[in-house]
């Protein structure tokens, strides 16, 4: 690139920098950039348009167009040729626009006299802020070196909009991260919480975008490029024993921390007057443009390993984000892209809750916070860049809302939310050692779900009866190798002492599908939730789960012990697994090792298929426990994962209770013990409607206990089901119309 071109552009930034310097207000410095860039760069016309909401681009300066337009002329997202640009990130220059594709002409503007346009996207780390416009009378196509220019003059505008240079009157002029936001989600653990933004990767805040010495700013990048290279071989020299794809995904660090390409791109960016750390912005702002648009998965991936390349060397340079644990807030609430589970659980239950920008219902953070029992709400899109450390924030986990800086209208409706529900869990501590016995005798046993020794305490806290389901994944997951037998016998037995007596069932390993574990070699399954996964990984690799058999056999100790296999859809499976465990019993008795005083082996019934399976298998099996979870994204072919379809099928639908139905027949028949274990089983209404029907055991998160037990205390389950039968035979779709009709006349439908 020439000399006198790169010259021209750091000439431009230098007199934007001064015109940004001085005392004027917002609308001013606008007005200043729009008149020197048309200037510079020899144009009638240049404008600049910001967002004045999420779909909405107002004209906010303008040199060479009608002033009397400025704050009037607006266009949707997509809208005309600046509204393709802010769609699609994407530059958009032709010789002639009234002709090119798209064009909407605005009579308020004058701009009828100009053929030539040139549109750059003015965004920051995927954040859409507006769209930098040039036109002229001439037909001509803008060359590259004028493109590139401008497109290193929106990315200076871009951090100046984010430190606040042009804020002023209007929507389109109102500084960022001040605005109460709210934003939807979806809720993956249920819950309410206020407290203060904790950002997991506090975002980097660029102050000196423009740069005085281009060669002193050049050496600045090497010298950090240097750095980031050591740290990613070291990075790699200590993997090297490790899973293959962590070394993979360090490999592709190193690619592109080695990249010619990359380092050539952030040096013209220095050349044309960038800082080093704008240079390296600029370049990932252009990585999360492409990012949204492509759907390729290894593609994504690969732009994703840039992206979070540019931060550590962000972080190098400036020196931003070297925060640690310390710093919390007292009542912090995590906000971050995504997030492992080693990471949440290393934060612990100081949180109040999590948000994450990604994520799903089904990960291992989900599960974590789970077992935390912590608010949290996934894929909130642009909460990591709507979001400050410090910001007030509000979190409704029931909704998959969250309420960033609210107003105080919002927040004294939130508080009286929590009060009502704190008020509740006081009444649920009142009949925690009752038993759930229903007006017309009935008894359902109610138990508690756990993963974590933390979650012990609540077995006695929430009146919990014992623990219906104890997740041994959790140990696997947050571990960089797979844990030893002496590790998992050692914890399993803490949880057994801990049950003091209470029943506890453990799920042998329920991996796969959206649990993977970092050591073990991922498969490429278009589905993975109906891939190779739980009783199908463990029969693959009987190994690991006979190790694990031995741990939970050496952790009873001569007490009894109850095991359940997961995602068992045939009777074969079930009795391949019960082999496994004659086997080992066998092999611990030849060892010498005491054995358990009684050993009760059951199956999670989260298929369709077994609930058709011979009678053999419901007379053979130990005890059965509906995967309410699973089984109900199976039976209404609804991908859990899916918030389009998640929601659109009703636990309550007379089709779903009536295969529940069958189930409990075939195993009373056969005298077989069944729970229910899921999000349903802790929904009060879902509750008693699943009790009704003759599910007497039910397995929950802890928090749920209370709420489900006040509700079956006052209802008749007899009268209840009559009600269902009723709805059936009248061919409704759902019986829950019906159900809370019943329920209001006892006073209180949502209990």
């Amino acid at each position: 690139m020439a000399d006198s071109t790169e010259s021209e552009s750091r000439k431009l930034l230098m007199r934007l920098r001064e015109a940004m310097a001085g005392d004027d207000a917002g609308q001013a410095r606008l007005d200043k950039i729009t008149h020197l860039i048309a200037d510079s760069m020899g144009t009638e016309v240049c404008s600049v348009y910001l967002f004045r909401d999420d779909e909405t681009l107002e004209l906010c300066a303008t040199e060479g167009l009608n002033t009397e337009s400025v704050h009037q002329t607006r266009m949707r997202m997509g809208e005309g040729l600046v509204g393709r640009v802010a769609k699609y990130g994407k530059v958009v220059n032709t010789p002639d626009a009234p002709s090119a594709k798209g064009f909407r002409y605005m009579p308020e503007t004058g701009e009828e006299r100009f053929s030539s346009f040139l549109g750059v996207p003015v965004q920051r780390l995927g954040e859409k802020l507006g769209v930098l416009v040039v036109q002229s009378r001439e037909q001509r196509e803008f060359t590259a070196d004028e493109v590139y220019g401008l497109e290193v003059v929106a990315m200076v505008i871009a951090e100046m909009t984010e430190l606040g240079a042009f804020v002023g009157e209007g929507a389109a002029l109102s500084p960022l991260h001040q605005q109460a936001v709210l934003l939807r989600g979806t809720s993956a653990q249920e819950g309410s919480a206020e407290g203060h933004v904790w950002l997991h990767e506090p975002r980097v805040v660029i102050t000196n975008p423009i740069a005085d010495d281009p060669h002193r700013e050049l050496e600045r990048l090497n010298e950090a490029v240097d750095e980031l290279r050591v740290g990613v071989d070291k990075m790699l020299e200590m993997s090297l024993d490790g899973d293959k794809e962590q070394m993979q995904v360090l490999e592709a660090y190193r690619m592109f921390a080695n990249s010619k390409g990359w380092m050539r791109r952030m040096e013209e960016d220095i050349a044309r007057g960038l800082s080093a750390e704008a240079a390296v912005e600029k370049e990932q702002s252009q990585a999360r443009a492409r990012m949204s648009q492509v759907q390729d998965s290894y593609l994504r991936e690969r732009l994703s390993d840039l992206d979070d390349l540019s931060n550590r060397l962000l972080r190098i340079l400036t020196g931003q984000g070297a925060t640690s644990s310390a710093d919390l807030p007292t009542d912090p609430i995590l906000v971050a892209r995504n997030i492992g589970p080693g990471d949440l659980l290393e934060y612990g239950r100081s949180l109040r809750g999590v948000v994450l920008e990604e994520g799903s219902v089904g990960s291992h953070a989900a599960i974590v916070a789970r077992a935390l029992a912590i608010p949290l709400i996934v894929n909130a899109k642009r909460i990591t860049t709507e979001a400050l450390n410090g910001d007030h924030i509000m979190v409704d986990g029931d909704q998959g809302l969250v309420h960033l800086r609210p107003e105080d209208m919002v927040s004294a409706a939130f508080r009286d939310k929590m009060a009502m529900q704190a008020k509740a869990q006081e009444r649920y501590s009142s009949i925690r050692d009752r038993p759930a016995v229903t007006t017309d005798g009935q008894t359902v046993a109610l138990m508690m779900n756990a993963g974590l020794m933390a979650d012990l305490p609540s077995l006695d806290s929430s009146g919990a009866e014992g623990v219906g389901l104890f997740r041994t994944e959790l140990q696997f997951l947050v571990r960089n190798k797979m844990p030893k037998r002496t590790e998992l016998a050692v914890l399993y037995k803490r949880v057994l002492d801990a049950g003091h007596g209470k029943p506890v069932v453990f799920r042998t390993l329920d991996i796969g599908s959206d649990k993977v574990l970092p050591y073990m070699k991922p498969t490429d399954e278009p589905n993975p939730a109906m891939g190779w996964r739980a009783i199908r990984v463990g029969l693959d690799k009987p190994g690991v789960m006979r190790m694990q058999l031995q741990a939970l056999m050496r952790a009873a100790d001569g007490r009894p012990l109850t095991i359940m296999f997961p995602f068992v859809a045939q009777f074969e499976e079930y009795r391949a697994a019960r082999a496994e465990v004659e086997k080992t019993l066998e092999r611990e008795r030849r060892l010498g090792h005491r054995l358990p005083e009684a050993l009760d082996v059951g199956a999670m019934l989260e298929t369709p298929s077994l609930a058709f399976a011979p009678q053999k298998f419901f007379e053979e099996v130990g005890f059965l426990s509906i995967g309410g979870n699973d089984l109900k994204q199976f039976f209404f072919a609804a991908d859990r994962e899916n918030e389009r379809v998640r929601k659109r099928y009703d636990t309550l639908n007379v089709s779903f209770l009536s295969l529940i139905e069958r189930i409990v027949e075939r195993c009373d028949t056969s005298n077989t013990p069944l729970s229910f274990c899921g999000e349903d089983a802790g929904r009060p209404i879902e509750a008693v409607c699943l009790a009704a029907i003759g599910v007497r055991t039910l397995s929950m998160r802890p928090a749920s206990i209370g709420p489900v037990k006040s509700l079956l205390l006052r209802v008749d389950l007899g009268a209840l089901r009559k009600i269902i039968a009723d709805a059936r035979h009248r061919g409704d779709q759902s019986v829950r119309p019906a159900v809370m009709d019943y329920l209001r006349d006892l006073g209180d439908p949502g209990s």
